[in-house]
């Protein structure tokens, strides 16, 4: 089994996982569900702050997998609630205030009960992407550390997922270094290595002989700050950094490779 997906399944207590999805928002109900359905197998209660349309996702890609959301939702082991809704609750002049957010978001985890005697929890949350999305990054970041000050003193779990594209200009160091020390892992949309065979393959024929090298000082570009994150996403940070001037160049043609191994998941590096 991968490492993210064992991760994706038991990220233990104080656990604070993100996924960026904008590439791949197939992926993020994959996941998202992935880590919903594994927790009612353990008799963790489940709370998801996420928007309408992903509820109901989430919701009938749990039913393909055998749950049953509906009988959990009336045993109070998984409750969904609004994410723009839940926000407006405790934000104060556009930033978000502690004292609310504790009241709110501990309201609602009170509301969801383990299984039996079980006493674990796990949140899945978009509130942080909501902010992003108009570009109140400080709000957001902000948030997080409210996030971390209840995961410091409780023992749950956090999935984030924020609608950023690891292709694209946002997905660079300067940008998102707040979101990554906030976090303690970054999670792949895949987690067979499609992504980090799309970059090799496209340094390979753009870079062509400087390729090897170059992959030889990303990995040894470590940055213990920030989340424990995957080597395709690690690389393309890396990219953005330190060869601006080809880095568009190469992450267009990994994305086209990276769809293709999508087709053709079994080409993928992945374990």
């Amino acid at each position: 089994m991968s490492p993210w997906k064992k991760l994706i399944e038991r990220p233990g207590p104080h656990g604070h996982l993100v996924q960026l999805y904008k590439a791949d928002e197939d992926a993020l109900t994959r996941n998202v569900s992935q880590y919903l359905w594994e927790g009612l197998n353990r008799g963790d209660g489940l709370l998801v702050i996420a928007t309408p349309q992903h509820c109901e996702l989430f919701s009938r890609e749990l039913r393909t997998m055998g749950a049953d959301p509906e009988s959990a939702i009336v045993n109070r082991h998984l409750k969904f609630v609004d994410a723009q809704e839940t926000l407006s609750r405790f934000m104060v002049d556009g930033q978000p205030h502690w004292e609310r957010f504790e009241i709110v978001v501990g309201e609602a985890m009170s509301q969801v009960r383990s299984q039996g005697d079980y006493k674990g929890l796990r949140a899945y949350g978009e509130m942080v992407g909501l902010l992003w999305n108009v570009r109140q990054f400080a709000a957001a970041i902000r948030l997080e550390q409210f996030w971390n000050r209840l995961l410091g003193r409780s023992s749950f779990s956090l999935y984030c997922a924020y609608a950023i594209d690891v292709f694209g200009q946002d997905f660079r160091v300067g940008a998102l270094d707040g979101l990554l020390c906030a976090h303690t892992h970054l999670v792949p949309a895949e987690t067979n290595g499609s992504l980090e065979s799309a970059i090799n393959g496209a340094m390979d024929e753009i870079l062509g002989s400087r390729s090897h090298e170059l992959k030889l000082l990303i990995k040894a570009n470590f940055r213990p700050s920030w989340a424990v994150m995957p080597s395709g996403e690690a690389m393309i940070l890396w990219l953005r950094n330190n060869l601006p001037d080809q880095a568009d160049k190469i992450l267009t043609r990994a994305r086209d490779l990276y769809r293709a191994l999508q087709q053709h998941p079994s080409l993928a590096i992945g374990q």
